[in-house]
């Protein structure tokens, strides 16, 4: 069984924290516009970021996407 990353709900933890995108880049040492890829959905996170972000946002690196089955061919 595999999945892929859909909708990026980095906006909506982001909300459910109290952070603001500039004070999460800061913790996590990325830049403003990295993260605002990431919240936008321009950009998939790496696992380096995603575990990162997970982190500093006291959730589950599974909790940053809506996860999309991928049909076994």
């Amino acid at each position: 069984m595999a999945f892929r990353a859909g909708k990026c709900l980095l906006r909506l933890r982001l909300s459910q924290a109290g952070m603001t995108q500039k004070q999460l880049a800061e913790r996590v040492n990325l830049s403003p516009q990295m993260i605002s890829h990431y919240v936008m959905g321009r950009k998939v996170m790496s696992l380096e970021n995603a575990k990162s972000i997970s982190a500093v946002l006291n959730c589950n690196i599974e909790d940053l996407y809506l996860w999309e089955h991928v049909r076994d061919r």
